[in-house]
């Protein structure tokens, strides 16, 4: 189980910014429908900690484009674990208008190291984001997000891609290389059985 306070992974004052963050969910969550409302009592499991387990596997600050950031996971919990740091950026890329105002005042209220681009993920720069990495969580199918992330790695070459998946994520791995070349890791879920973290590198469709 990930623990936020074990090997001062997560400061104190960190504690405290995701603490003002989840407060901040619940209380808009009445306004708009942020995530399932079945989920809200597992908040902290279901959405934070399961966001946080980015921040163990790609530590260092890096540059983020979190696609289709709705609530904010994983890229609000990425934005505030980066403020310890005072370094990195997260662009949160969404295009709901209230789910966007949503998180600008997150970002005020935490001072989580992010800025907000309400537009949708096809009209985002890559030339102008220019990230290192890209995120993405119940966003949509894995061939579907490469789709979206071809533009970034052309740009970057050596774009990493983060993604969190369920427990049919196999078939979407092989779904996608139908289309695409990539490296894979699969990192298992710390709190989930079955679930992973896909960290894809080297993209490039199949000619």
């Amino acid at each position: 189980m990930l623990e936020l306070g074990d090997s001062g992974f997560v400061s104190r004052e960190t504690w405290d910014r995701f603490n003002i963050y989840a407060d901040l969910v619940r209380k808009w969550q009445n306004r708009i429908n942020l995530i399932s409302p079945k989920t809200l009592p597992d908040l902290w499991d279901r959405h934070i900690l399961d966001s946080l387990q980015l921040a163990r596997l790609a530590p260092e600050p890096k540059t983020w484009v979190d696609m289709g950031s709705g609530a904010g996971f994983p890229g609000m919990v990425t934005a505030i674990h980066l403020a310890a740091k005072g370094e990195g950026w997260v662009h949160l890329v969404e295009s709901n208008n209230k789910k966007a105002a949503f998180l600008r005042q997150a970002i005020t209220l935490t001072g989580a190291r992010a800025s907000v681009h309400p537009l949708r993920i096809d009209a985002a720069k890559p030339e102008v984001l220019h990230p290192d990495a890209i995120s993405a969580r119940a966003l949509a199918s894995l061939p579907d997000l490469l789709g979206h992330c071809e533009r970034f790695a052309i740009v970057n070459p050596k774009l990493e891609m983060w993604f969190h998946k369920g427990l049919d994520y196999q078939q979407e791995v092989r779904s996608a290389r139908d289309q695409w070349r990539f490296d894979l890791v699969e990192h298992q879920s710390l709190l989930q059985d079955g679930s992973v973290i896909l960290q894809i590198s080297n993209l490039a469709r199949h000619i």
